[in-house]
């Protein structure tokens, strides 16, 4: 028989504004009762001062280029200048070291207050291309990098085949490709669900899986109810060699051959015409935004705002890793469109907060995460309110302190699962996850 540890969070988001005063009984992983109105905790209870709220749900990570954070700041270039560095960092790693970068950066995440990761992940085989004699090698790291530090993966295997509409693999990218989607989906097919993990597809991009391989991909996530993720319209010079190709966009594309819907996420989706807007939000497919990656790679802003009132939902992803931290990247989906627009208040802290956890789970294939309610999963994060950034403001407004002027830094303790993975700013199980990060970089830089 489990038993129930008794939470009491000094204020507490429930959807909708910060409620003072709540209980959360928990027993093994899930949250069993929630009580509101409670003044004082219970004796034996934990007490998390503060504001809570559910965990946050990174939905688009590359692990591997947390190496590049500084690096590729230096001077300028373009999103392709970038894309060279990237493939060096890539053509380094193995088992071993992407075990040891991933689950400092998953501590990065779980400090930052993320309980679940999305890894986009396409570095599966040798540097020659060569699978390993595992040949999920690489993305079995992974999963055993996000156990290390405690939090939830959904690991979007993807399939990268081709340099370019059809064109073969470069030979910096031959370690990504399976050579045809049906091995693809051989080679995924070989891993296996277990507690915490969950299994997804992805697309690389239009660019990187031919047209008459799109279907398979699709198919594979729809027998098994998988989430299916696929970068989209990240670049301009995307769209153009797309139309070149086939005459269409690569929304168009997609919806073409079966890969729009509810279960599928585009990442980016940047640089859409009006019918590829239609076509997103009438399917249901979602939007993972990454604004701080998509400014630092100056690709543009996205219409999140078009998107989601045609009906595609919305989620969030710290992608390259120049920064971890979604508290960021979710006020910059609002200050974005401020820019733009130059109007305010297109989300409210609660809708940003949504997207943050609720819909970037749901994303990710956690439909029972992301909310603090009964049946949920027990997973939730709390935010401080009187660090130099948070202090001053009235606790009623915690939703909007939190969105607007908290940061990663200003996490306190996390639940992944039952399981307190973060206490008082300090991870449970990673002594310096710092000093690891460090090792793990230098060595892939040596």
């Amino acid at each position: 028989m489990s038993l129930t540890t008794t939470y009491w969070l000094e204020h507490a988001w429930l959807g909708e504004g910060a409620e003072p005063g709540v209980v959360l009984e928990v027993e093994a992983d899930r949250i069993t009762a929630v009580r509101k109105g409670v003044g004082t905790p219970p004796p034996g209870a934990v007490v998390l001062r503060g504001f809570t709220i559910p965990g946050l749900a990174n939905a688009h990570s590359h692990a591997f280029h947390r190496a590049l954070r500084g690096t590729v700041q230096v001077g300028s270039g373009t999103f392709w200048t970038w894309r060279d560095v990237m493939y060096r960092v890539a053509s380094r790693l193995t088992p071993e070291s992407y075990h040891a970068l991933a689950r400092a950066v998953y501590a990065e995440m779980a400090l930052a207050g993320i309980t679940s990761v999305g890894e986009f992940h396409y570095v599966h085989h040798a540097p020659d291309g060569t699978p390993y004699a595992d040949p999920n090698a690489m993305g079995e790291a992974l999963i055993a990098a996000a156990a290390d530090a405690g939090i939830r993966i959904t690991l979007l295997d993807t399939a990268y085949l081709s340099s370019g509409f059809g064109a073969a693999p470069e030979p910096h990218q031959v370690r990504f490709s399976d050579g045809s989607a049906d091995a693809w989906a051989e080679r995924v097919s070989g891993l296996k669900e277990r507690p915490g993990v969950r299994l997804g597809a992805a697309i690389h991009s239009v660019r990187a899986v031919p047209a008459s391989q799109l279907a398979a991909v699709a198919d594979w996530a729809r027998e098994r109810e998988a989430p299916l993720h696929v970068h989209l319209s990240e670049q301009t010079a995307e769209n153009e060699a797309c139309l070149a190709a086939h005459g269409c966009t690569p929304t168009q594309l997609l919806a073409e051959h079966g890969v729009l819907g509810a279960r599928t996420t585009g990442v980016h989706n940047t640089h859409l015409t009006d019918e590829d807007v239609r076509l997103l939000g009438s399917s249901a497919t979602g939007t993972c935004m990454c604004p701080t990656t998509e400014r630092d790679l100056a690709d543009g802003i996205g219409p999140a705002v078009a998107l989601q009132r045609a009906g595609s939902p919305l989620s969030l992803g710290s992608d390259s890793h120049a920064v971890i931290d979604l508290l960021e990247e979710a006020r910059a989906m609002e200050l974005n469109e401020r820019l733009r627009s130059r109007t305010r208040g297109h989300w409210t802290a609660s809708a940003l907060l949504r997207a943050a956890t609720e819909d970037g789970h749901a994303a990710l294939g956690w439909q029972d995460a992301g909310r603090l309610e009964a049946g949920a999963l027990a997973d939730f994060t709390t935010v401080t309110l009187d660090s130099i950034r948070t202090v001053g403001a009235d606790p009623r407004l915690a939703a909007e302190t939190a969105v607007f002027a908290a940061t990663a830094a200003d996490v306190t303790d996390v639940v992944v699962a039952g399981r307190r993975i973060v206490r008082a700013g300090a991870h449970a199980t990673i002594e310096d996850p710092a000093a690891a990060l460090s090792e793990a970089i230098t060595s892939l830089r040596t």
